[in-house]
């Protein structure tokens, strides 16, 4: 995919779009809709993540906290997931304390990596290793030329959108 239509760097303002219905990822710059990537989701791929173990992808509105290239999975890009909407349902529901919940929003307020082992979960990814199927524990998972180009045009920082 990469190879026939290479994406012409820098990229300007990046954003990204995953779309899970449509097991797809599209990534934006200022001057719009870039480049469409086909992704393969968590085993639960429908379900918005609730808690460590239920194997779905989140929803909602996160960043790129880090940038892996030593991933397990070819290169990774780290999201900020649990956010605050997780953190505040998390707290209401008895999932995570008042000390974990405050350090989630400070890490949010920051841009900086929210605790990723609470019974929320964590250690989400955008990563290589296919895109033919569902088949993560939650993460977004693309071919890994596909993660390369991804890789090689996002910083840290880069929102990141996961809608149904």
């Amino acid at each position: 995919m990469s190879q026939a239509n290479p994406l012409k760097l820098p990229v300007i303002n990046p954003r990204m779009i995953v779309r899970k219905a449509s097991r797809s990822l599209e990534l934006y710059s200022d001057s719009g809709l870039l480049k469409t990537y086909k992704v393969g989701l968590g085993l639960n791929p429908v379900d918005d993540k609730k808690e460590e173990g239920d194997r779905c992808t989140p929803e909602g509105e996160f960043y790129i906290f880090t940038k892996n290239n030593k991933s397990a999975y070819y290169l990774s890009l780290g999201l900020s997931y649990p956010n605050a909407e997780d953190a505040d349902r998390g707290l209401r529901d008895g999932l995570i304390t008042k000390a974990e919940y405050g350090a989630i929003h400070a890490a949010i307020r920051k841009k900086t990596m929210p605790p990723q082992n609470t019974k929320l979960g964590g250690q989400i990814y955008i990563h290589g290793h296919g895109a033919g199927s569902d088949w993560t524990r939650g993460c977004v998972a693309l071919e890994n030329e596909d993660v390369r180009e991804l890789y090689d045009a996002v910083s840290v920082g880069t929102p990141v959108s996961i809608v149904p």
